[in-house]
């Protein structure tokens, strides 16, 4: 299965393990594949966008569903696909469903502002999907022959940022948009940047030096880029 990734528009990270690059904000897709479940890193800025993430997944899958989903934060860029995955069991950092539930009408409104039509930002927020599961520290999920860890590593980016380690050769960790490669780190209204730097060291404890980051928006880098990252934010905020 690993070697035909590229073949429907997959990068592979590393085995039953690949993302995608979302048109529009570059943002990451991530999906990791076990034997008996099939875990999505985020859902894309529409319904639209979901559907198609779900049809190239199942495509590459020869048809195999998701069965979980896990957003890495609550900005409409990650979540707003999240109603095409019927049945999926959904997680996210504790305290993200109020949040959604509360502000569904300005993370339509993000989205809007930031070129989403007005048509599909409205029906994404009336499908809107909270997470099921809520994650305080950290939550081990069996997906059949292999195990991730989701961690609660926030605040930074936003008050309820979740990461995502796959272990194996290389170790994977998926960022959400605490870490980001393709331009500056976004700090908006809801940003806590004083924990930020924090919440790196703790993406750094769990992957260590050789794993593979994927950043929400850009291309997969290092420990040294995420180390540099978290040294320009600590500046930029004033905390050490």
């Amino acid at each position: 299965m690993d070697v035909s990734w590229e073949d429907f528009g997959w990068e592979r990270l590393a085995e039953g393990v690949g993302r995608r690059r979302l048109p529009g904000w570059d943002a990451t897709t991530g999906l990791i594949v076990g034997e008996d479940a099939v875990l999505l890193y985020d859902t894309g800025s529409t319904v639209r966008e979901g559907a198609a993430i779900r049809t190239q997944a199942q495509a590459l899958l020869g048809g195999r569903r998701v069965t979980h989903i896990a957003l890495s934060h609550p900005h409409f860029d990650h979540v707003l696909g999240t109603a095409a995955f019927a049945g999926a069991e959904v997680y996210g950092a504790v305290g993200m469903d109020a949040l959604m539930r509360r502000e569904r009408d300005e993370i339509r409104d993000s989205a809007v502002r930031h070129g989403v039509a007005e048509p599909d930002a409205a029906e994404a927020a009336d499908v809107l999907v909270v997470p099921q599961h809520l994650v305080c520290g950290e939550w081990t999920l069996e997906l059949g022959g292999r195990q991730v860890l989701l961690a609660n590593v926030g605040p930074g980016h936003s008050g309820h940022d979740l990461a995502l380690l796959v272990p194996g050769s290389p170790e994977v960790v998926f960022c959400g948009d605490l870490v980001e490669e393709s331009g500056e780190p976004q700090a908006g209204r809801d940003a806590i940047p004083s924990r930020w730097p924090a919440a790196l060291d703790r993406l750094l404890s769990l992957g260590g030096e050789d794993a593979a980051y994927v950043p929400g928006h850009g291309a997969v880098v290092d420990a040294a880029f995420v180390r540099a990252q978290r040294e320009v934010l600590a500046a930029r905020f004033g905390v050490s």
